[in-house]
């Protein structure tokens, strides 16, 4: 395991890399997911795995932005950058989705070559009400 910032890990099994968000209540995408994301996925690949899987702990998938960082000055990596990673990456990348994908959190699944989901899953676009 490797911890790659406060909020994701990367792990391996066999020749698949996991990159783990851990980010309670909801594994909003505060600058530590953006950048932990960008930094698994850019290890994996320089590592040789043969695919990525981004798994969520806790109660559900990225439930989108982080609202403690609105109105403070943007912090790189951009989720732009994230998604571009994501779809442009040279292996696999699997959204393993549980429990609600939401706003920046739905874009991050949609950005992945492959989407997995239980069934009670729940997807949405909410920033209207932000």
């Amino acid at each position: 395991m490797t911890q790659l910032t406060e909020t994701v890990r990367l792990e391996t099994d066999g020749e698949i890399a996991l990159v783990i968000v851990d980010n309670p209540p909801v594994n909003a995408l505060s600058w530590h997911v953006r950048q932990g994301l960008l930094e698994g996925m850019n290890t994996a690949v320089s590592n040789g795995a043969a695919g990525i899987v981004l798994v969520c702990e806790g109660r559900t998938f990225i439930a989108g932005a982080d609202i403690s960082e609105f109105g403070g000055a943007p912090q790189g990596p951009s989720l732009q950058e994230v998604q571009d990673a994501m779809e442009n990456a040279p292996i696999p990348v699997i959204a393993a989705i549980h429990g609600t994908a939401l706003g920046g959190g739905f874009e991050v699944a949609l950005c992945a070559h492959y989407r997995v989901a239980v069934s009670e899953a729940k997807f949405g676009l909410p920033e209207v009400n932000l």
